[in-house]
Protein backbone atom coordinates (compact mmCIF):
# COMPACT_ATOMS: atom_id res chain seq x y z
CA UNK A 1 0.00 0.00 0.00
CA UNK A 2 1.23 3.61 -0.84
CA UNK A 3 -0.04 7.08 -0.60
CA UNK A 4 -0.27 9.60 -3.68
CA UNK A 5 -0.49 13.77 -2.67
CA UNK A 6 -2.62 15.73 -4.70
CA UNK A 7 -3.13 19.80 -4.47
CA UNK A 8 -5.48 22.09 -6.29
CA UNK A 9 -6.08 25.95 -6.07
CA UNK A 10 -8.26 28.16 -8.17
CA UNK A 11 -10.63 30.48 -8.22
CA UNK A 12 -13.89 29.18 -6.39
CA UNK A 13 -16.05 29.42 -8.85
CA UNK A 14 -13.76 27.49 -10.92
CA UNK A 15 -13.85 24.89 -8.17
CA UNK A 16 -18.13 25.26 -7.73
CA UNK A 17 -18.27 23.56 -11.53
CA UNK A 18 -19.30 20.53 -10.25
CA UNK A 19 -19.81 19.00 -14.40
CA UNK A 20 -16.44 18.76 -14.67
CA UNK A 21 -15.27 17.38 -11.01
CA UNK A 22 -17.59 14.41 -11.87
CA UNK A 23 -16.92 10.99 -14.34
CA UNK A 24 -19.53 10.60 -17.31
CA UNK A 25 -22.15 8.67 -16.63
CA UNK A 26 -20.65 4.65 -18.44
CA UNK A 27 -23.39 5.18 -20.98
CA UNK A 28 -23.82 8.40 -23.33
CA UNK A 29 -27.09 9.77 -22.92
CA UNK A 30 -29.75 8.81 -25.83
CA UNK A 31 -29.78 10.87 -28.88
CA UNK A 32 -33.31 12.64 -27.98
CA UNK A 33 -31.98 13.60 -24.56
CA UNK A 34 -32.07 17.22 -24.29
CA UNK A 35 -29.30 19.03 -26.19
CA UNK A 36 -27.51 20.62 -22.84
CA UNK A 37 -27.71 16.74 -21.43
CA UNK A 38 -25.77 15.38 -24.58
CA UNK A 39 -23.15 18.86 -24.22
CA UNK A 40 -22.47 17.95 -20.71
CA UNK A 41 -21.86 14.37 -20.89
CA UNK A 42 -19.62 15.29 -24.03
CA UNK A 43 -17.48 17.78 -22.07
CA UNK A 44 -17.29 15.08 -19.66
CA UNK A 45 -16.27 12.31 -21.45
CA UNK A 46 -13.72 14.59 -22.88
CA UNK A 47 -12.66 16.74 -20.13
CA UNK A 48 -13.19 14.49 -16.94
CA UNK A 49 -9.53 12.71 -16.66
CA UNK A 50 -7.53 15.58 -17.83
CA UNK A 51 -8.90 18.36 -15.89
CA UNK A 52 -6.85 19.82 -12.99
CA UNK A 53 -9.84 19.86 -10.89
CA UNK A 54 -10.91 17.95 -7.94
CA UNK A 55 -12.99 14.85 -8.41
CA UNK A 56 -15.99 14.96 -6.49
CA UNK A 57 -14.93 11.56 -4.93
CA UNK A 58 -11.40 11.40 -3.77
CA UNK A 59 -10.61 8.04 -5.45
CA UNK A 60 -11.03 9.54 -9.09
CA UNK A 61 -7.31 11.50 -8.79
CA UNK A 62 -6.20 8.33 -9.72
CA UNK A 63 -7.37 8.86 -12.90
CA UNK A 64 -6.18 11.98 -13.25
CA UNK A 65 -2.66 12.70 -15.23
CA UNK A 66 0.46 11.66 -13.12
CA UNK A 67 1.64 14.86 -13.55
CA UNK A 68 -0.66 15.98 -10.62
CA UNK A 69 0.76 13.81 -8.65
CA UNK A 70 2.83 16.11 -5.76
CA UNK A 71 3.99 13.55 -3.65
CA UNK A 72 4.19 9.17 -3.49
CA UNK A 73 5.09 7.68 -0.24
CA UNK A 74 4.55 4.23 1.10
CA UNK A 75 4.42 5.14 4.73
CA UNK A 76 0.97 7.38 5.88
CA UNK A 77 2.59 9.10 8.52
CA UNK A 78 4.82 10.55 5.58
CA UNK A 79 1.90 11.60 3.56
CA UNK A 80 0.28 13.03 6.62
CA UNK A 81 3.21 15.17 7.29
CA UNK A 82 2.87 16.25 3.81
CA UNK A 83 -0.37 17.30 4.28
CA UNK A 84 0.60 18.79 7.75
CA UNK A 85 3.17 21.13 5.91
CA UNK A 86 0.40 21.94 2.99
CA UNK A 87 -1.92 23.21 5.82
CA UNK A 88 0.81 25.24 7.55
CA UNK A 89 1.61 26.73 4.16
CA UNK A 90 -1.57 27.86 3.43
CA UNK A 91 -3.29 28.99 6.86
CA UNK A 92 -2.53 32.41 6.65
CA UNK A 93 -4.90 32.63 3.95
CA UNK A 94 -7.54 30.65 5.34
CA UNK A 95 -11.17 32.39 5.20
CA UNK A 96 -12.24 31.55 8.53
CA UNK A 97 -10.16 32.33 11.31
CA UNK A 98 -11.03 28.54 13.44
CA UNK A 99 -9.41 27.29 10.67
CA UNK A 100 -6.22 28.46 10.80
CA UNK A 101 -5.55 27.24 14.86
CA UNK A 102 -2.56 25.33 15.09
CA UNK A 103 -4.27 23.04 17.49
CA UNK A 104 -6.88 22.59 15.17
CA UNK A 105 -4.68 21.64 12.06
CA UNK A 106 -2.31 19.00 14.28
CA UNK A 107 -5.47 16.98 15.22
CA UNK A 108 -6.31 17.12 11.31
CA UNK A 109 -3.06 15.72 10.46
CA UNK A 110 -2.95 13.05 13.27
CA UNK A 111 -6.22 12.24 11.66
CA UNK A 112 -5.38 11.87 8.37
CA UNK A 113 -2.63 9.37 9.42
CA UNK A 114 -4.78 7.01 11.24
CA UNK A 115 -6.81 7.22 8.19
CA UNK A 116 -4.09 6.58 5.69
CA UNK A 117 -2.82 3.67 7.63
CA UNK A 118 -6.20 1.69 7.42
CA UNK A 119 -6.10 2.50 4.04
CA UNK A 120 -8.72 5.18 3.52
CA UNK A 121 -8.47 8.32 1.34
CA UNK A 122 -8.32 11.74 3.17
CA UNK A 123 -9.30 15.33 1.90
CA UNK A 124 -9.43 18.67 2.90
CA UNK A 125 -10.32 21.61 1.66
CA UNK A 126 -10.32 25.62 2.46
CA UNK A 127 -11.69 28.78 1.72
CA UNK A 128 -8.72 31.24 0.32
CA UNK A 129 -9.05 34.86 -0.13
CA UNK A 130 -9.55 36.13 -2.75
CA UNK A 131 -12.51 34.04 -2.92
CA UNK A 132 -10.25 31.11 -4.18
CA UNK A 133 -9.98 27.70 -3.01
CA UNK A 134 -7.81 25.03 -1.61
CA UNK A 135 -7.99 21.21 -1.91
CA UNK A 136 -5.56 18.46 -0.60
CA UNK A 137 -5.88 14.70 -0.91
CA UNK A 138 -4.22 12.14 -0.12
CA UNK A 139 -5.29 8.79 -2.19
CA UNK A 140 -4.88 4.90 -0.84
CA UNK A 141 -3.15 2.85 -3.83
CA UNK A 142 -3.15 -0.50 -4.08
CA UNK A 143 -5.70 -1.35 -4.65
CA UNK A 144 -8.26 2.08 -3.38
CA UNK A 145 -10.55 0.96 -0.54
CA UNK A 146 -13.04 3.28 -2.25
CA UNK A 147 -12.38 2.38 -5.64
CA UNK A 148 -10.40 -0.92 -6.55
CA UNK A 149 -10.92 -1.27 -10.04
CA UNK A 150 -8.91 2.12 -10.13
CA UNK A 151 -5.43 1.92 -11.44
CA UNK A 152 -2.96 3.46 -9.61
CA UNK A 153 -0.73 6.65 -11.89
CA UNK A 154 2.72 4.40 -11.13
CA UNK A 155 1.41 1.38 -12.83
Amino acid sequence: MHHHAYLWTGPKARFDDEALRRPPHPDPPPAESRPEVIERYRQAAAEFRTADLPPLETAYWLVKPRSLVRGTWDEAKEAAAWLGERLAEYAPRFTCAADRDTARLARLVDAAAESLRSGADVSYGYYLDRPSYLSLAVVTCSPNRAKPELACPCA
